[in-house]
């Protein structure tokens, strides 16, 4: 139970502040999801440090870890926004901002979550 509640309460603030970085950055002129993209990276980048700072030493507990890594960082990131925004572009026809946002996403997303890892091990 007391897992679940981690996971519940760190989901919540993820969750939270997603919402209010989407309302802060995301572009409603141009409906470039700027915010999203953050967020992503943002998040792809804590999980790194968050579960780099779990496998060295043992530096966080496991309830530690879920509340941030599980809890916190899943509310944060935004998958399922992410799908549905590439479903506009490619409605829409804008397929250049479908790739780019598309490809920028994980190539960054990924080259985040090494960097956190690498941070970690330095």
């Amino acid at each position: 139970m007391k897992q679940l509640l981690l996971v519940f309460i760190g989901g919540g603030f993820g969750s939270v502040l997603r919402f209010v970085i989407g309302k802060w950055l995301n572009n409603t002129e141009n409906g470039i999801p700027y915010g999203t993209f953050a967020v992503n990276i943002l998040g792809s980048l804590l999980i790194g440090i968050i579960l780099g700072l779990a496998a060295k030493n043992e530096t966080l507990s496991q309830g530690q870890t879920l509340l941030l890594a599980t809890g916190f960082c899943g509310g944060f990131t935004t998958f399922s926004t992410f799908a549905y925004e590439n479903h506009v572009f490619l409605k829409t026809g804008d397929f250049t901002s479908f790739a780019l946002y598309t490809i920028a996403s994980f190539v960054v997303g990924f080259l985040a979550v090494f960097l956190g890892l690498y941070l970690v091990r330095s």
